[in-house]
This record gives C-alpha cells, sequence and structure tokens, in this order.
C-alpha cells in the first residue's frame, strides 16, 4: 500500500500564503480609501522616513525591479505625491522627494499599516512576534541564498 500524496493543507507554504493574502487584502482594502496601493505605500514610506532616496535605492530596498519603481513613482507624482528632483551629488541622478501632501498622507497611512498588524498579529506576545519575524526572515535570508544570481 502506497501513502498517498501529502495535500494541500499540508503545507506549510500553503497556510503562509494564506496568511499573506488575508495581511495583504486588509491592507489593500483600507489604503484605497485614499488613493494609494499597497505598492504605492512602500514607496512613500520609504522616501518619507529616508531608507532611500533614488528610484534605484528604493528598488533595492523593498525588493522590486526599478523599472516597476519608476512606474510607481510616476502615479504617485501624477497624484501630487511625490516629485524628483535633480541630486546635488549628482547630475545623473534624481531624487525622491515628497510632497507637501505626501508629507501629511504618510502618518495617517503608517497608522493604517500599524492597525492591520494588530488586527492580525496582537494575540502574539511581544516575544512571539519577534519570534515569528526571525523565522520569517531568517527563512526568507535561506531561500534567496539558495536562489542562483542573489547575493546576500
Amino acid at each position: 500500500m502506497t501513502t498517498p500524496p501529502s495535500g494541500l493543507r499540508d503545507h506549510l507554504g500553503y497556510w503562509l500564503r494564506r496568511l499573506s493574502d488575508e495581511v495583504h487584502g486588509r491592507f489593500e482594502k483600507e489604503l484605497a480609501r485614499h488613493d494609494v496601493t499597497v505598492s504605492q505605500w512602500a514607496v512613500l514610506v520609504t522616501v518619507h522616513r529616508g531608507d532611500a532616496t533614488t528610484a534605484g535605492e528604493v528598488a533595492r530596498y523593498i525588493d522590486i525591479d526599478a523599472g516597476a519603481v519608476s512606474r510607481l513613482v510616476d502615479r504617485l507624482a501624477a497624484k501630487g505625491l511625490m516629485t524628483r528632483e535633480p541630486d546635488p551629488a549628482s547630475r545623473r541622478s534624481l531624487r525622491l522627494t515628497l510632497t507637501q501632501a505626501g508629507h501629511e498622507l504618510v502618518p495617517e497611512l503608517a497608522a493604517i499599516a500599524d492597525r492591520n498588524d494588530s488586527h492580525f498579529f496582537d494575540s502574539l506576545t511581544p516575544r512571539q512576534r519577534e519570534q515569528l519575524e526571525a523565522w520569517i526572515r531568517r527563512l526568507i535570508g535561506e531561500a534567496q541564498h539558495d536562489t542562483p544570481g542573489t547575493n546576500i
């Protein structure tokens, strides 16, 4: 007698994807009230905090294609939330800056992100949350390390 193949719900990846879909979907709905997508939020908060200031830096920081960042910045600029300005340190580079409206909006969006995290993760103790994040970071790092063409 052979063992039946594992089922969908036997895989941790399935449950991680379900959780990700739930967290992302709820956040997406809340951000939509401000006419911002999750990807646009990532660019806005990254620039607002000073974690990155050029499209290339943003792409590396949030781990998406530079072309995708450029298109996101185009949309944010059209909404009056972000601008591109010449970089005084490099004539070939453009710095991303938030407009006044962008600066005012980011804290509101951050509060939405915080509430979304609370909705899903407040049942965990602070130590459990730290441990979950550490495990996820470790697994992502190990997966990236095993992926050809990635440098960690």
